[in-house]
């Protein structure tokens, strides 16, 4: 009888056992799905904000293209009139303060109407010849000088392109890559700022940074106004948009 009874109790301690581990199966079981999901929805508490900085710089350099014309029926005598406004043109931008280096002069193109199968047979001038002088400088102002005044070349017989007389320089910034980090600086800086507005209203606390996306540089002209082109303005607006996500704690 004494046998039998430890039997049992043997029997008895390995249902005990099995019950104990079957018990902490199950509660392992929970805890760690649980674990897990609290873990995750710790991970998912970000805020994704948009920070915004701009800068007002001013071109570095300039670059004017003149073309100027000559037209007449004698080829010989117009490439003399060309030869003249040349100099008259390189003489003037000289006068003005630019350095031989920072003038380009480019190569003559002639037409002559009587090669064109499809002229007007009562044209004027059989020959027309025209050239583009290039100034190209850091001296930005010099050349909206240059450019203002330049009626005085006209006045004295220089006869421009018609598309190009009048027209705007190219208005360049280059300094693009030395901005870059302080504008990024101040871009993260009014992310974090409204990030904190935020988190001020849900009672949290802003962490570090998740996850960042630099954003696109634009160059806009300063006057922002219908029709206006950034190229044709020495003073420039730079702006950059950075999306930025914060932890919240």
């Amino acid at each position: 009888m004494t046998e039998n009874v430890k039997e049992c109790d043997k029997k008895g301690c390995k249902k005990l056992w099995a019950f104990v581990i079957l018990a902490a199966g199950i509660a392992l079981g929970g805890f760690f799905p649980g674990y897990y999901y609290y873990q995750a929805k710790l991970r998912d508490n970000f805020v994704t904000v948009k920070g915004l900085a701009e800068m007002d710089v001013k071109a570095d350099l300039g670059i004017w293209n003149i073309k100027f014309v000559a037209t007449g029926n004698d080829l010989l005598t117009v490439q003399k009139t060309m030869s003249t406004n040349l100099s008259l043109i390189e003489d003037y931008l000289k006068g003005k303060g630019f350095s031989v280096e920072e003038i380009s002069e480019g190569r003559i193109e002639t037409n002559d109407l009587m090669t064109n199968p499809y002229r007007d047979k009562n044209f004027a001038a059989r020959f027309i010849l025209n050239q583009t002088v290039t100034v190209r400088s850091n001296k930005v102002d010099l050349i909206e000088q240059a450019l203002r005044s330049s009626g005085e070349l006209v006045s004295k017989g220089v006869i421009f392109d018609s598309q190009s007389y009048g027209s705007p320089v190219s208005y360049i910034f280059t300094r693009l890559n030395e901005i870059k980090p302080q504008m990024l600086e101040e871009a993260t800086r009014n992310a974090r700022e409204a990030a904190l507005e935020f988190a001020k209203s849900s009672g949290s606390e802003v962490g570090k940074i998740r996850r960042a996306s630099q954003g696109v540089f634009s160059i806009q002209p300063l006057l922002a106004a219908p029709g206006e082109v950034e190229s044709y303005q020495i003073n420039k607006r730079v702006r950059v948009v950075s999306t930025i996500e914060f932890w919240l704690e």
